[in-house]
């Protein structure tokens, strides 16, 4: 007789992550089971620095107003212009 090694758990997300789970499900042709299960691998897998690295940039950035791809590409632009103005000097 074999054993079921799966246990089924239940989950809660909000509805804009469900909406964005559900995209990524179908893109890739995946049920939710299969696409949490190799998210979660993905995770638990990864070097726990990394994992903590990442969670402390995304602190950093909030905490100087930075939310956005663009903001970045701003503070980039304005950092260059920054550092060229230092060298002519």
């Amino acid at each position: 007789m074999a054993m079921h090694l799966a246990k089924t758990i239940s989950i809660a997300l909000s509805p804009e992550l469900l909406l964005k789970a559900k995209a990524v499900a179908e893109k890739e042709d995946w049920t939710f089971s299969e696409l949490f299960r190799e998210a979660l691998g993905r995770y638990v897998s990864g070097e726990p620095e990394s994992n903590g690295l990442l969670r402390r940039a995304r602190g950093a950035g909030a905490a100087l107003g930075i939310a956005t791809e663009e903001d970045v590409e701003r503070l980039s632009d304005e950092f260059r212009v920054e550092k060229r103005s230092l060298v002519r000097q």
